[in-house]
C-alpha cells in the first residue's frame, strides 16, 4: 500500500502547482542522442541498434517490488518493451544474459556539483588559510556521476556556469561521456559569503537581472544561497517563474516558511538548515547554527513539525534529501568505499582523511548521530503527508562524498532512514523526473521511455548495498563500462 502512495502522493503534489507555466525542458536537457565520438568510444561496452537483456531482475522505479525473470527490449535508444522471460525477441537483437543482475532506472541526481572544495594548507589542527577555493571537476565529475548509474542531473548551484554550459553541450553532442545535464545558472547568494567566486547580489533588481542574464545564456534551473535576503528571494523566484523555470534554495537568512511564501520549489537538504528557531535568528540574517539547532529541537511527529510540513505541502514546495554529506559529521557513520577513495587526488584524499579522523574521534556529546536521526524522521513524515521528495548527495563537505558513489548512498540511507529499497529507487529516479517535468521520458522502466537503465550485481531489493555493484549504465540504449570510466578519473577528483 506504501508503495502506491508514494507515486500517487507526487502525482498529486504537482496539481496546481505555483509555477502553473513551467517551460518544457525535455528539448534541453533530453536531445536527440548523438553518436559517441572519439572520447567517448572507449567507454562504450553496448552499442547495437537492438538490445536485449534478459533473465534479468527488474526494479522499475514507480516503488512497485522487484519482478524477477524479465526481459527489457531496447530499440534505437528507447524501451521497446517489458516483459517475463519468453516474450518475443527480434532475431536481430543482440542478447545480453544478465543472470544474477538487476535493472532500476538510471538515477536523477537533484544535488550534484560540478565542482570539489578545496581548503588551502589545511592542517591537523583543520586550519586552513582563506579564501576557502571552489576548483571546477569537468573531467572527472562527469565520468564519476555517468559509471555509478546517474544518467541525468541538476548541477543544483554552479561556481563556473559558462564551462558547466559548455560541457553540457559537448556532453549532448557526444564529444565527452557524462549525464543528461539541467545547468542551475551560478548561486544566487547575498553578501558575506564564504566563497570568493561567488556573485554576491546587492539587491532584488541585481537578483532579477541575474537569472534574465543566466537564462538567456542557457540555465535551466536556479538557487537561491545562504545569504540571500527574502526581498532578493522573492524577486528571483518571480523571475524564474515568469520564464518558466523553477528555483531551488539551500537558505539560511531566509527560513523555510519564508521561501515558501516567496514561492519557491523547492528545498535542498531536507530539514536541516531551516533555522526559523535558531537562537538569536534575526530577519534576513543567517545564524551561527545554519539550522542545525532548530532541527534538533524539532519534535518530528510534534505540532511544530505537521505545521511546517502542511505548510510546504500546501505550496508545493518539493524537499531535497542530501544525507551522504550529512552522514560526515556521524562518527564511523559514512563508509570507506575503496572505489571511490580512488577517484579521490593524493592532495583530496590526504584532507579528507584528516577531517574524517577529527570527526570519529569527537566525543558523544558532540556527535551529531540524534540530529541526522531528526532529519531522516522528519523526511519521512514529509513524504507521508504527500509532499515530494527528491535525493542527491551534495558532493562537498569534507570530501568524503564522492560524485555518482554519493548517489548510490543516498539511496543506502534512504533505506535506513525507512523507505524499502524499491521506495528509495523511487525517490531517486522518478521523483526527480517528475520534478523536472521528464517523468514521460525516465525515471521508470516502461515502454516507449528512454533506455536510461543501471545495470548491477546482486539484488538490491533484498540487500541495498548490491546498488553499489554497478557494472554497465545505458543512456539513450548505449551502455557504458562503469569500470573503464571509473579507471579514466583514478586519483583526479580534486584536481580536474
Amino acid at each position: 500500500m506504501r508503495r502506491a502512495i508514494t507515486v500517487a502522493a507526487a502525482l498529486s503534489f504537482f496539481a496546481g502547482a505555483s509555477c502553473a507555466a513551467t517551460r518544457d525542458l525535455a528539448p534541453i536537457v533530453l536531445p536527440p542522442a548523438a553518436a559517441p565520438g572519439k572520447a567517448v568510444q572507449p567507454f562504450v561496452q553496448v552499442d547495437a541498434p537492438v538490445v536485449a537483456l534478459i533473465h534479468v531482475r527488474v526494479i522499475d522505479g514507480t516503488g512497485a517490488a522487484a519482478r524477477a525473470n524479465q526481459t527489457i527490449l531496447i530499440e534505437h535508444g528507447k524501451i521497446a518493451a517489458v516483459g517475463a522471460d519468453g516474450m518475443p525477441v527480434p532475431a536481430d537483437a543482440r542478447r545480453i544474459d544478465l543472470s544474477g543482475r538487476t535493472v532500476f532506472p538510471g538515477l536523477v541526481g537533484m544535488h550534484d556539483h560540478l565542482f570539489y572544495i578545496a581548503r588551502p594548507n589545511l592542517d591537523a589542527r583543520l586550519h586552513s588559510d582563506p579564501p576557502l577555493i571552489v576548483p571546477e571537476m569537468a573531467f572527472s565529475a562527469p565520468r564519476l556521476y555517468l559509471a555509478n548509474g546517474v544518467t541525468t542531473l541538476r548541477t543544483t548551484g554552479s561556481v563556473e556556469p559558462y564551462t558547466d554550459l559548455n560541457l553540457k553541450r559537448a556532453i549532448d553532442a557526444g564529444t565527452l561521456p557524462g549525464p543528461h545535464m539541467d545547468v542551475t545558472g551560478p548561486y544566487l547568494e547575498g553578501a558575506n559569503s564564504p566563497f570568493i567566486q561567488m556573485h554576491p547580489i546587492r539587491d532584488p533588481e541585481d537578483a532579477k537581472e541575474t537569472v534574465a542574464f543566466w537564462a538567456r545564456q542557457g540555465a535551466t534551473s536556479f538557487k537561491a544561497y545562504m545569504n540571500l535576503t527574502r526581498a532578493e528571494l522573492k524577486a528571483a523566484v518571480d523571475e524564474a517563474h515568469s520564464l518558466g523555470l523553477k528555483i531551488t534554495g539551500h537558505l539560511c537568512a531566509v527560513t523555510y516558511r519564508e521561501a515558501a511564501e516567496a514561492g519557491i520549489d523547492d528545498l535542498e537538504h531536507g530539514f536541516f538548515v531551516n533555522t526559523e528557531h535558531d537562537p538569536g535568528k534575526a530577519p534576513d540574517k543567517c545564524t551561527a547554527s545554519d539550522g542545525m539547532a532548530t532541527l534538533y529541537a524539532m519534535d518530528p511527529q510534534g505540532s511544530d513539525a505537521g505545521s511546517l510540513i502542511h505548510d510546504l505541502v500546501a505550496h508545493h514546495v518539493a524537499i531535497t534529501s542530501t544525507l551522504p554529506v550529512f552522514e560526515q559529521d556521524v562518527p564511523h557513520h559514512a563508509p570507506l568505499w575503496p572505489r571511490a577513495m580512488a577517484a579521490l587526488s593524493p592532495q583530496a584524499r590526504h584532507d579528507y582523511m584528516l577531517l574524517r579522523t577529527y570527526i570519529d574521534a569527537l566525543p558523544p556529546e558532540r556527535a551529531r548521530k540524534s540530529t541526522i536521526k531528526h532529519g531522516m524522521a522528519m523526511e519521512r513524515e514529509f513524504v507521508a503527508a504527500g509532499g515530494l521528495l527528491l535525493a542527491g548527495p551534495d558532493p562537498t563537505g569534507d570530501g568524503g562524498v564522492v560524485p555518482g558513489f554519493g548517489d548510490l548512498r543516498e539511496v543506502e540511507l534512504l533505506v535506513e532512514e525507512g523507505f524499502t529499497p524499491e521506495q528509495a529507487i523511487h525517490i531517486a529516479s522518478y521523483n526527480g523526473a517528475l520534478y523536472l517535468g521528464l517523468q514521460d521520458r525516465i525515471g521508470s522502466i516502461a515502454t516507449g521511455k528512454d533506455a536510461d537503465l543501471v545495470v548491477v550485481k546482486g539484488d538490491p531489493a533484498q540487500h541495498i548495498d548490491d546498488i553499489e555493484n554497478v557494472e554497465t549504465v545505458f543512456k539513450d540504449g548505449v551502455g557504458y563500462d562503469t569500470q573503464a570510466l571509473l579507471k579514466s578519473v583514478q586519483g583526479r577528483y580534486g584536481e580536474y
